[in-house]
């Protein structure tokens, strides 16, 4: 084991990475920003000269509601800020509570690739965003701008379509019939 001196750089090097990682999930219920980071996997390898962590193996990622699992979890550090999270997996999945919402938001994808500068998320590979009880987009390739809160989904799957399921809303029906 390195002596403790050895290895501060790596260690002020992670708690680099983990402070600018949740801010970046911009989509996030405003108080799972607060909430501690947990990351578990089962290897991580940390190189603060190119500004890259890779977590692999069974990797889970927990802050308050947002979770990430994958196979592999990649982190580029740009400037000393996340510019870039690539979280690949059969499949990656993405689950969180945003804020106003009562049901939860998930995303799956052979990968999901987060552009900080762009607020941009990129779902590839049997792409699947949905929120419990109240709608499905799937596609092979779906693109969410997070500024504008936009959409762009298509292409490439075995048909090159899109699915896109919308539940009925609940409306609570007048009882009272107009005079005629």
């Amino acid at each position: 084991m390195a002596p403790v001196s050895a290895r501060r750089p790596a260690v002020r090097y992670a708690a680099a990475v983990l402070l600018w990682l949740v801010p970046a999930l911009s989509w996030s219920l405003s108080s799972d920003r607060n909430q501690p980071i947990e990351i578990e996997a089962d290897k991580a390898t940390l190189d603060e000269g190119k500004g890259l962590s890779i977590y692999e193996g069974n990797v889970h990622l927990r802050q308050g509601t947002l979770h990430l699992q994958g196979n592999r979890l990649s982190v580029y550090l740009k400037n000393s800020q996340v510019d870039k999270l690539v979280l690949s997996g059969q499949p990656a999945s993405y689950s969180q509570r945003l804020d106003g919402e009562e049901n939860d938001q998930h995303a799956s994808a052979g990968r999901i690739e987060y552009l900080a500068g762009k607020q941009r998320m990129i779902l590839q590979g049997n792409a699947r965003i949905w929120r419990e009880e109240t709608e499905e987009f799937s596609s092979d390739r779906i693109v969410v701008n997070l500024k504008d809160n936009t959409l762009d989904a298509g292409g490439g799957g075995p048909d090159g379509r899109v699915r896109i399921i919308l539940q009925p809303r609940n409306w609570q029906l007048d009882e009272q019939t107009p005079d005629q």
